[in-house]
């Protein structure tokens, strides 16, 4: 549950009043801005979102007369109104105060303009409210690229996260990732709580990554780029070999590509996870090695088909 002192915290708002009411929850992403309903026009009032009122809104209400602007505010302060925000230091009228404390619903001010703020909301509401699922795996963030780690239990997955942060990586997750979907081509990845910054290694047991790598070693999210899922080996399952299969798996409705690497005595798996996500980076980018071997193999090919 988020709460409007969360919303104040992670948003840097200021509260101009009903500090006592800080705990009204916020249950919407959705920010309204309040202009229709200024008119009289409450219809289709959306109650249950957070009220933003900026430039627009509050000249508006300064050419209202003092019962007019108290009736309407008096209708917007609903039940189910978390909070009223105000942007651009703007001065709040004192019918919304007055509205605003009878009905216990704080009012929040800052300096920076309505896009500027309502952007800032959204993006940290969308993240906190939005639906997660929890994965089995190990979200490692390599080099920029958050690569979640899949395959069976036992199969390593811990293990070669460990190695990655020695080499340098950031560990994000262990053994359980909570995701969710940013927007329709994100997925974001973090730890359970109970879990931030700690491995589980066979044959140790729990270990604190951050207290022994430092804090740089771990992350608290990340996206999630890329799947690399790990498969024990065995001589009658076919791996690609040219890295042309494509493919992929869908998450909360997000497709997220995907990669399979056969677990085998003698591989170093770090190493090999390493290259997949630089590797899908140089695709990202554009350069594709599997064209360029094609493209070779072509030209071989037409040499010497010549030369015959």
């Amino acid at each position: 549950m988020v709460t409007v002192s969360d919303l104040v915290k992670k948003t840097r708002l200021k509260v101009l009043q009903g500090e006592k009411y800080l705990d009204r929850p916020v249950t919407t992403s959705d920010i309204s801005r309040p202009g229709l309903e200024l008119t009289g026009y409450f219809k289709y009032y959306p109650a249950m979102r957070i009220q933003l009122l900026g430039i627009t809104e509050t000249s508006f209400a300064k050419n209202m007369t003092h019962d007019e602007l108290l009736m309407v505010m008096r209708k917007m302060c609903a039940p189910e109104t978390p909070t009223f925000v105000v942007s651009t230091d703007l001065e709040v009228p004192k019918e919304l105060k007055q509205a605003a404390e009878e009905n216990k619903i704080p009012i929040l001010g800052t300096s920076l303009t309505s896009s500027r703020v309502l952007s800032n909301m959204t993006y940290y509401l969308s993240g906190k409210l939005a639906e997660r699922q929890s994965v089995h795996g190990v979200l490692v963030d390599i080099n920029g690229i958050g690569v979640m780690i899949t395959g069976d239990s036992g199969v390593g997955k811990s293990e070669t996260a460990l190695e990655l942060v020695r080499r340098g990586h950031h560990l994000v997750a262990d053994d359980r990732v909570e995701v969710y979907a940013q927007d329709e081509q994100t997925l974001v990845g973090s730890a359970p709580a109970i879990l931030s910054h700690l491995m589980e290694i066979r044959g140790i047991g729990i270990i604190d990554v951050m207290n022994l790598y430092g804090a740089g070693a771990v992350m608290q999210e990340d996206d999630v780029d890329l799947i690399v899922n790990l498969e024990t080996w065995a001589p009658d399952v076919q791996f690609d070999r040219l890295g042309d299969k494509g493919d992929s798996q869908k998450i909360l409705d997000v497709i997220v590509p995907k990669v399979s690497i056969p677990v085998k005595t003698g591989r170093n798996l770090a190493i090999i996870i390493e290259s997949a996500a630089m590797n899908f980076r140089a695709q990202s980018m554009g350069y594709d090695a599997t064209e360029v071997f094609d493209a070779n193999l072509n030209k071989l090919i037409k040499e010497n088909s010549t030369k015959d």
